[in-house]
């Protein structure tokens, strides 16, 4: 079972988050774990604070280093070397769908850390934690939503979760994004659907679907549509039937 266990000052943030929809699915039926634990009892004296002003001055507070540290040595109950510890922040790599698949694919526990305020002791950084992960180039009020995302992104691709595979094998990214999808009705408000969808010649719409993609990653993702160019090339490139 693929274990995740979330770190924050705001567990309340995670309330129902995780009971609905695929992921509340493979959490009732043992695929996966979510445990969220509250930062504030790891806290320093009778007030159980968790952080303070910066050293050289500055604004905003800065989460200390010890409650963060008592934190990951309690919930992990001395499995350190056997759990993956994430850093939600701005300043971490951008999670995208290959972060995704590399951690779904290690036979390792997951914990996240939610970093708040105006940030974390750099000896979070340094000394407790795997990898600093951004979930895109904005700020958020915290490392909540993120961990959200991530939980979400991983969990999908643990296998049985989905129950058809060919479901995440066809997602969009990393190369190209989805074709435009067709349900009933046939006809609304005078839009139809596109004829090649109704014919039943499987050939055809596995062409229309393939060209849908192509065109619609040119036109709104023209970054990911270079990269699979690329991808494609190398592929070709390096393919003993070719030449």
């Amino acid at each position: 079972m693929a274990q995740f266990d979330i770190i924050t000052l705001f567990p309340e943030f995670f309330r129902e988050v995780f009971d609905c929809g695929v992921v509340g699915r493979a959490r009732d039926g043992g695929l996966i774990g979510i445990d969220v634990h509250d930062l504030r009892p790891f806290g320093i004296g009778k007030h159980r604070v968790v952080d303070d002003t910066p050293f050289g001055g500055g604004d905003g507070m800065v989460m200390m280093v010890e409650p963060v540290a008592r934190a990951i040595e309690t919930v992990l109950e001395g499995k350190r070397d056997k759990t993956h510890v994430i850093l939600t922040t701005p300043q971490g790599e951008v999670f995208d769908q290959n972060a995704a698949r590399r951690l779904a694919t290690m036979d390792r526990r997951i914990a996240i850390i939610c970093g708040r305020y105006a940030g974390v002791d750099e000896r979070v950084r340094d000394l407790l934690v795997d990898e600093e992960l951004s979930i895109g180039d904005y700020v958020l009020s915290g490392g909540e939503p993120a961990a959200i995302v991530i939980v979400d992104a991983v969990a999908r691709l643990v296998p049985g979760v989905l129950g058809n595979e060919d479901s995440v094998i066809n997602d969009s990214f990393p190369y190209l994004l989805e074709e435009a999808q067709y349900t009933r009705p046939r006809e609304w408000n005078g839009h139809g659907v596109p004829e090649v969808l109704l014919s039943g010649n499987h050939a055809k719409i596995a062409a229309w679907r393939a060209m849908e993609r192509l065109e619609r990653t040119c036109r709104n993702r023209p970054d990911l549509y270079e990269k699979a160019a690329a991808i494609l090339k190398e592929l070709k490139d390096n393919d003993p039937k070719e030449g």
